[in-house]
């Protein structure tokens, strides 16, 4: 048993219960404005779930969309965000996160070493009203991790699934083109070998990849940025309880190193613990597919336990259920690890490639696998209504697997071998004897291929439309004509890999009024406040772009930071919000 002992009390005016994005923008910008900010957190590692993440922010009317001469209208941001939330639209909180989204990208590029790049990416519904086929989207900008001197160790490890030892990568990143085609170009090849090189000694020296993209970069530009304001970071340091008085939150009670620590916040404290993935209660409520008894395997960290829920609970505040979709759906496979174990792969990039469909266990398609993780978790859910088990099984042919990978697994000339032996992976030599071993209606697999090898061949999807849109192009493989998502599965022979359901955090969370106040209600607990995942999301549970979490998760942290520092009076309209941010 471990004992606690009390230290002496801290003081600050602001509290900051996670290090992830939300919790280190609001720590930043409350800095920034003359506060004395402590954030504390319960794992070894700072960075939250930000730092697993593809560290793509979306703003509509973000300054590197209009430096690049892409055109787009707030108005246009509005028509696309009333039809993907629907009856979940909340004016003043898409109004707070429109106005402000871009003046926090400004802020955060002027005043700390965050810095942003434009992408590529279209809209996940870009056909819809107001939906566009480029510029909301921006990514963090590669970082070299050194520039944290020794806190390089407490930065949190990108997902070790999606990770070649240890290199990370991003969707669009050259690396990424140069390793699929490693095989057939030369200068491809001598790039791969020079890359490798360098990771290897940075793995010698650092015990890590030290040249970070993505999300991974972000979580280390943000924590730099606050070590450098002298905020301080204090890792495996965990909130215990709130402090009230006469009905205010004043503090928290933490634990770190056995030792327990009343801090005071004199301006408030804010809860940035990363949402409820791993509360099994809660998620068993919440989650249709763990209600009815299925599997839910979420990549995100292990901590993400729902603290920030229930201490905002303990004291008043409101955490519903209320969205159509509780959370960020993402199809996962859970892969064989040593001694027993398991890792979590999210499927990205192999769904949108062609000659890769998904298929129930009756043996059917169900829906564009092109569409968006979330779109595909939403169908898959819906798909299994009827059933115990929430689960597809991508299948494609020898060549394709051996071209692409399909999800743990890694194209040619990594072998396969190891992922059959261990289950990962079916293989078949047939459709029937793929269909068998992978538990599948065998009849059913053998008419889907049949049917939709008719329209493939000609590079069409007439029973979903894979490849129609912008988006579903966009994580294709351009260089297949004539549709980068569409080709037909050829002969054998064949792989099954299952997946099952995961998320990328959760979109219920507590109830707050646009600057982040915790509402009690209708009328916010004085002192509280709650940023990132902890705090219901502005999507209303649904996805509309890359970036959908990140970028109103840093927005709304910029805003509570301002509200902490008195710049945003909680009752002001929103056409004052806009001139006071």
């Amino acid at each position: 048993m471990t004992t606690v002992t009390r230290s002496s009390d801290l003081a600050c005016d602001v509290l900051v219960i996670g290090s992830g994005a939300g919790g280190l923008s609001t720590a930043i910008t409350a800095k920034k404005q003359g506060l004395d900010v402590i954030v504390v957190e319960k794992e070894e590692y700072f960075g939250g779930t930000t730092a697993f993440s593809g560290g793509v922010l979306w703003i509509p009317g973000n300054r590197h969309a209009k430096d690049a001469g892409i055109h787009d209208t707030r108005d246009a941001a509005v028509r696309y965000l009333r039809g993907e939330t629907g009856a979940m639209y909340d004016e003043a909180a898409v109004d707070a996160f429109l106005d402000n989204g871009p003046r926090m990208i400004d802020f955060f590029e002027r005043e700390t070493s965050v810095k942003f790049l434009p992408t590529l990416y279209p809209d996940y519904h870009p056909d819809a009203a107001g939906g566009v086929d480029v510029g909301r989207s921006v990514v963090a900008k590669p970082f070299d991790a050194r520039e944290l001197g020794r806190d390089i160790a407490r930065l949190r490890p990108p997902l070790k699934t999606i990770t070649f030892i240890g290199m990370m990568f991003n969707s669009s990143s050259a690396d990424l083109k140069h390793f699929f085609n490693a095989t057939k170009s030369l200068a491809s090849a001598w790039y791969v070998a020079k890359r490798l090189a360098s990771h290897i000694r940075e793995l010698a020296l650092y015990r890590r990849g030290v040249q970070i993209t993505s999300g991974n970069a972000l979580a280390a530009r943000l924590a730099k940025s606050a070590l450098d304001l002298g905020i301080p970071i204090h890792t495996r340091t965990g909130a215990k309880e709130l402090v009230t008085v006469k009905g205010r939150v004043t503090g928290a009670i933490v634990v770190g190193d056995g030792r327990e620590t009343r801090i005071t916040a004199r301006r408030g404290v804010v809860l940035a613990c990363g949402g409820f993935s791993h509360d099994v209660a809660r998620i068993a409520k919440a989650y249709p597919h763990v209600r009815r008894g299925g599997e839910h395997v979420s990549p995100v960290p292990a901590g993400n336990t729902g603290d920030g829920a229930r201490m905002a609970e303990r004291v008043g505040g409101r955490v519903d259920i209320r969205y159509p979709q509780p959370a960020a759906w993402m199809p996962v496979s859970r892969v064989p690890l040593k001694d027993g174990k398991y890792g979590v792969f999210p499927h990205l990039l192999d769904r949108y490639k062609p000659g890769v469909i998904g298929v129930t266990r009756g043996g059917v398609r169900f829906t564009n696998e092109s569409n968006s993780y979330h779109d595909v978790g939403a169908a898959m859910i819906e798909a299994c209504r009827d059933e115990k088990e929430t689960a597809m099984w991508l299948i494609c042919d020898h060549a394709t697997i051996r071209k692409y990978g399909l999800g743990f697994a890694k194209p040619a000339p990594i072998p396969l071998g190891a992922h059959v032996k261990s289950g990962y992976l079916v293989k078949g030599r047939t459709l029937t004897e793929l269909a068998t071993r992978a538990g599948i209606d065998a009849a059913a697999l053998e008419a889907t291929v049949r049917d939709y090898n008719r329209d493939a061949a000609q590079g069409k999807d007439a029973a979903f439309g894979r490849g129609t849109t912008s988006f579903n192009r966009y994580l294709g493989d351009p260089a297949h004509k004539p549709n980068p998502c569409v080709a037909p599965i050829g002969d054998g022979p064949y792989y099954a890999l299952k997946v099952v359901m995961g998320d990328l955090g959760t979109f219920d969370g507590i109830a707050t009024n646009p600057q982040g106040q915790v509402l009690d209600g209708s009328e916010p607990i004085p002192g509280l406040y709650a940023v990132g995942n902890d705090r219901a999301s502005v999507m209303g549970g649904n996805y509309p772009g890359a970036g959908i979490t990140l970028g109103p998760i840093m927005t709304f942290g910029y805003l509570t930071g301002l509200h902490l520092a008195g710049r945003i009076d909680t009752r002001a309209k929103t056409s004052e919000l806009r001139s006071a941010a």
